[in-house]
């Protein structure tokens, strides 16, 4: 144990490339996201839209997973998922749920809380139509969270399909979909020397209105 915390402490980094101030800050939350999210896009970070998105069932046991943004306006932040998923059942369950963004190489983080509604079928069906010919065949080759026997049972039901579909448009499963997180709170933290980081909080007012405050590390 002595070792894996010699290790562990030796893995420690310190922050000091950028900095977070409300001067130079959006007044806008959803201005700031597309601002540092186009910073992580341009520093060819791998999969910068990937987020951890966590829900919360009746049984009251948090289940955390990486999701890719598919959209994001003042509307919310969307992704896709099966309607039978295991984030699926959580979310039927109890809305609230909360996502997370981590780009290490420019030190900063973006948390993110509020309810989950689904996206109409219309905007399912683009969300769908956009996705590689590959990955609408998983859609339906897979019943997203179910058991199955094995790798083998996966990769016959995506072949046989393949053939099926072979040179036709391939129709969304009517238990897939799109989700949006409609946000309340947007945290932007950005790491800084002596972790003496930046946290600057977006809430929203009974007015709608965002107000910012800036957060002890």
């Amino acid at each position: 144990m002595g070792l894996n915390r010699l290790l562990l402490a030796n893995l420690r980094k310190e922050y000091s490339e950028h900095v977070l101030i409300e001067s130079q800050a959006a007044r806008n939350p959803i201005n700031q996201f597309e601002k540092w999210l186009l910073d992580a896009v341009h520093s060819k970070l791998r999969e910068p839209h990937a987020m951890c998105l966590a829900t919360v069932g009746k049984d009251k046991q948090p289940s955390a997973r990486m999701v890719l943004l598919k959209e994001f306006s003042s509307r919310g932040f969307t992704f896709a998922s099966s309607y039978r998923s295991q984030k699926a059942l959580q979310l039927k369950q109890n809305s609230a749920a909360a996502i997370v963004f981590y780009w290490a190489d420019l030190e900063r983080q973006i948390r993110i809380e509020g309810s989950i509604q689904k996206t109409s079928r219309i905007e399912s069906r683009k969300l769908f139509s956009a996705r590689p010919n590959g990955s609408q065949l998983a859609a339906v080759a897979s019943r997203q969270s179910s058991t199955i026997e094995s790798r083998a049972e996966l990769e016959n039901n995506y072949h046989k399909l393949k053939l099926i579909f072979d040179g036709k448009p391939i129709p969304p499963p009517t238990d897939w979909g799109g989700y949006r997180l409609v946000p309340k709170r947007i945290e932007f933290w950005q790491g800084r020397k002596n972790r003496l980081h930046d946290r600057l909080l977006y809430s929203k007012n009974r007015q709608g209105r965002w107000t910012i405050s800036r957060l002890a590390p």
